[in-house]
């Protein structure tokens, strides 16, 4: 599957690069002079050939999480670089060491001009954040919200629990809640349809669930991406952003994972 445009607004723009079975790789691409900032780069053949095919150069790097689909290609990238220090923004964690900016929790980053905040989302692996690129004013409340957030939220899903706690990935499930309804969400994986056929099982007869199943299987049978997602469409068809407990919610991940 090629890369594919996934948004746009003003100078921005966010292009999906798929990669391994099932990862998406994310360019937030400043269109007037071609700079681009990755998201989680884990291949770096997948990112190579998606510079050599636009022409846009790389000039900076984010990563979420320190597991290898997500910082693979970051080294080779780096050493392929025509940009002298090129900036890596990621967790302070030493299985990272490609890494050359640390980030935390509520941390603000300048890339070109661009405010990119940090969120600390702790549970698929402790060390993990979130990136929000928050273009809404006082004058215009309704422009565009863009979350990256690696392995936590999922379209109908969220990551498993490898190295963080029930308790905490709840936390962050109702951290990232809180952004505004019209929110894109850039998650790494394109895990929908599994996720959906889980909460199907569970909820058989709930409408909302039902017709976002019937959607993304429509989507996947045409072979159209299911990311990036809204906030609000995972509000009626995400289970595990809908629990009201960490009990409830913790229920439901261990059912996810043998399901």
């Amino acid at each position: 599957m090629e890369s594919f445009l996934a948004t746009q607004h003003g100078d921005w723009s966010v292009h999906g690069i798929p990669a391994f079975n099932d990862n998406y790789l994310w360019a937030i691409v400043h269109q007037p002079s071609g700079q681009t900032l990755l998201v989680d780069p884990g291949c770096a053949d997948s990112v190579q050939g998606f510079l050599t095919a636009t022409g846009y150069h790389l000039s900076g790097i984010l990563v979420t999480h320190h597991h290898p689909d997500h910082t693979g290609g970051v080294a080779a990238l780096l050493k392929a670089s025509v940009q002298p220090e090129l900036p890596v923004y990621g967790p302070d964690n030493p299985r990272i060491p490609t890494v050359t900016q640390t980030a935390a929790h509520e941390d603000t980053l300048n890339w070109v001009g661009l405010n990119v905040r940090t969120l600390a989302v702790p549970g698929h692996t402790l060390d993990h954040l979130a990136f929000v690129i928050d273009f809404r004013t006082t004058e215009r409340p309704d422009a565009p919200c863009w979350l990256f957030c690696g392995d936590t939220l999922f379209s109908g899903g969220c990551g498993r629990l490898f190295e963080g706690t029930a308790q905490q990935m709840f936390d962050s499930l109702q951290l990232l809640n809180r952004l505004p309804a019209h929110t894109l969400v850039f998650c790494a994986h394109e895990y929908t349809m599994s996720n959906l056929n889980f909460a199907l099982h569970e909820f058989p007869d709930d409408p909302d669930i039902q017709a976002r199943h019937a959607e993304v299987k429509d989507m996947r049978g045409r072979g159209i991406s299911t990311i990036p997602t809204r906030l609000k469409t995972e509000r009626l068809g995400n289970v595990f952003l809908r629990a009201n407990t960490v009990a409830e919610f913790a229920r439901l991940r261990s059912a996810k994972d043998t399901f």
